[in-house]
C-alpha cells in the first residue's frame, strides 16, 4: 500500500510538465497508470491533450478513461512523455521492460522531447543490475542470442506469460530476462545488446531520461540531467 501511495504521489507530481495542446507519450506499468488516470481526471476538467500510448494496455486505459489519443503516423514529435522504471541510476540512465513494453517504450521516448520517470523510491540505485535486463527477441534467433549473452556472462531465461508459455509483446516476440548482476558500463552492454542480430530492443535507455520524479514517502525527490 506505502508503494503504491508512493507511486501515486511521484505520478500526481509529473503532470506539471504536462501543458495544454501537447501530445503527450503515455507510459506502461503500476506507476504510469497512476498517471494516466490522474491525467484523464485533468482532460475531464478540460485539459486539451492528445495521448500516444507505448502499449495496447495503456492505449486500452487511456480510452477507458476518455482520454483522446493519437498515433506515431498522425504525429511523430511528442512534447512530453511520463513513464515508469525498473530502475534508475545517478545519471538517469533506466533497466526498463519489466512490464513487456520497452520497443514501443523506447520508440515513443525517441521521439520524446522530455522523457519524465516516474517511480517509487525503491527503483533508485546507485548502479545498474539487480534487476534483471529484459532483452526483447525473434523467435528464430532465440536460441542464438541466449547462447550469445550467457557469453558475457549472464543468467537468461524466456519469460512465461500466466499460462506458462512464452511471453509474448504487442509486437508477437519474446522476452529474455537476463541477469547480469552489477552493470559497470551500461553504455558498452547497451551497444553491445543493440548490435546483436536477432535482437529487436533491450531495457537499457541511456541518454533519454531527462527528469526522475521519485516519492520517498510524502517527499518528492527530482534529479534532472
Amino acid at each position: 500500500m506505502a508503494n503504491d501511495q508512493e507511486k501515486e504521489a511521484a505520478a500526481r507530481a509529473s503532470l506539471q510538465f504536462v501543458k495544454a495542446g501537447q501530445v503527450v507519450g503515455l507510459g506502461t506499468g503500476s506507476t504510469a497508470a497512476f498517471f494516466i488516470r490522474l491525467l484523464a481526471e485533468k482532460v475531464k476538467a478540460g485539459l486539451r491533450i492528445r495521448g500516444i500510448p507505448t502499449s495496447v494496455r495503456s492505449g486500452e486505459l487511456a480510452e477507458s478513461l476518455g482520454i483522446p489519443l493519437t498515433t506515431l503516423d498522425e504525429c511523430q514529435e511528442i512534447d512530453v512523455t511520463v513513464d515508469g522504471a525498473d530502475e534508475v541510476d545517478p545519471q538517469l540512465r533506466l533497466i526498463k521492460g519489466g512490464g513487456g513494453a520497452m520497443l514501443r517504450e523506447k520508440i515513443v521516448a525517441s521521439a520524446t522531447k522530455k522523457l519524465v520517470i516516474v517511480a517509487d523510491a525503491s527503483k533508485q540505485v546507485a548502479v545498474l543490475g539487480k534487476f534483471p535486463l529484459p532483452v526483447e527477441v525473434i523467435g528464430f534467433a532465440q536460441a542464438l542470442v541466449m547462447k550469445r549473452i550467457r557469453e558475457l556472462g549472464a543468467q537468461v531465461s524466456v519469460r512465461q506469460g500466466a499460462d506458462g508459455q512464452p511471453y509474448l509483446t504487442d509486437e508477437n516476440h519474446h522476452i529474455l530476462d537476463c541477469r547480469f548482476g552489477l552493470i559497470r558500463d551500461a553504455d558498452a552492454l547497451a551497444q553491445e545488446l543493440s548490435d546483436m542480430p536477432g535482437v529487436v530492443e533491450h531495457g537499457l535507455f541511456i541518454g533519454m531520461a531527462k527528469v526522475a520524479l521519485f516519492a520517498r514517502g510524502s517527499e518528492i525527490v527530482e534529479l534532472r540531467r
